[in-house]
């Protein structure tokens, strides 16, 4: 079964200053280091967004959210409205490290049961935007959940069937615990670009 991966580009970045995606990690756009990421798992990859003109030079299609002024909610709709294949990944643009490895054992685990969503918990929490979906029973329940007034990215779990990535198995893929790091603020950016200039640097020695 094909998968789409969207990149959620949305919010307002209050904290960081400015549009998160586009802030330069190690040379390249938060938005763009992301997409290298995750290429390896995407049959179809987008973004979504309000500043369309500002992610063009990707060359993917961008979307804008249908439903505007509605927070993280509104982009999951955009999200699974929006993609063309009957799985959905769904990746915010500060993951910096986001793992093409945990997305790819959430769509087998999807495609192995009868969830109709695969999420990863942490000790921090559900991580609704490292996560696969199956796109028309999650779409609905997206909507149904904005027609009551609802805005948290996981308010609708309960009108489908989610499962969650076992913690054991998220052990083995991400022993680090680094997937899941988002950025915020301009010093959790220069922390996590000593942290990636650091693994590069292990790889190079590694490979040499």
């Amino acid at each position: 079964m094909k998968m789409s991966v969207v990149v959620q580009a949305g919010g307002n970045s209050k904290r960081m200053g400015r549009d998160k995606g586009l802030v330069p990690f190690l040379g390249q756009p938060l938005v763009q280091r992301v997409i290298e990421r995750i290429g390896p798992v995407a049959d179809e990859i987008l973004v979504t967004s309000n500043s369309l003109d500002a992610y063009r030079f990707l060359g993917i299609p961008i979307f804008p959210d249908i439903i505007p002024g509605r927070g993280s909610l509104s982009g999951l709709y955009t999200a699974f409205y929006s993609a063309k294949y009957p799985l959905v990944a769904v990746v915010a643009c500060d993951m910096v490290f986001a793992s093409a490895k945990v997305f790819a054992a959430e769509k087998e685990l999807i495609l192995s049961s009868s969830y109709d969503g695969i999420v990863p918990q942490t000790d921090d929490g559900f991580e609704p935007f490292h996560s696969v979906y199956l796109k028309e029973p999650c779409v609905k329940a997206v909507k149904a959940a904005l027609e009551n007034g609802q805005k948290r990215a996981d308010c609708w779990f309960s009108r489908v069937n989610i499962g969650f990535l076992p913690s054991e198995q998220l052990e083995r893929l991400d022993p680090c615990h680094e997937a899941f790091i988002n950025l915020n603020t301009p010093e959790e950016l220069l922390e996590a670009e000593l942290l990636a200039s650091k693994q590069k640097g292990q790889n190079s020695t590694n490979g040499s």
